[in-house]
């Protein structure tokens, strides 16, 4: 399959792609010529006609949008949203973990549609308590520990 990165998957986000992806073309839209700033009401279009099959994107709000629903039920492209809430080395750490975790699983459903998919990535839990666990070895040693008084 042929997915395209909308212009607003970072670049950390599409080397990691391009990393674990390997069975799939994977391009950038920014890679595009004439392609950036494209209004997604013709993006979907346009990448129907480039040969096109998926396009991943983090903006939520395109099926909000009348004209933009339109254009990507009449593209007849399978649609990927990840959710980005976070700025920083948190929001990119989380970007890459949840399309990481789900876009494999993604593209195999989708290679075996038979029509047009949207699909909705999962986001990790950013909390601290759900993605780590900190043991003070001084008041919980775990076994083995040695005693170091």
């Amino acid at each position: 399959m042929r997915l395209l990165l909308d212009e607003n998957v970072s670049r950390p986000l599409h080397k990691a792609i391009i990393a674990f992806v390997l069975e799939h073309e994977i391009v950038h839209l920014l890679d595009l010529d004439r392609w950036s700033g494209t209004r997604d009401e013709h993006l979907y279009p346009r990448a129907a006609a480039d040969g096109f099959h998926v396009i991943l994107t983090n903006d939520a709000r395109q099926m909000q949008r009348p004209r933009e629903v339109e254009a990507i039920a009449d593209s007849g492209l399978h649609r990927i949203e990840y959710p980005h809430r976070h700025p920083g080395l948190v929001g990119i750490g989380l970007a890459i973990a949840t399309v990481a975790a789900g876009l494999p699983a993604a593209l195999a459903v989708l290679a075996k549609a038979d029509g047009q998919r949207l699909v909705t990535l999962r986001g990790i839990d950013p909390t601290p308590a759900s993605r780590l666990r900190v043991v003070d070895p001084a008041a919980a040693p775990p076994k083995y520990w040695p005693d170091l008084a």
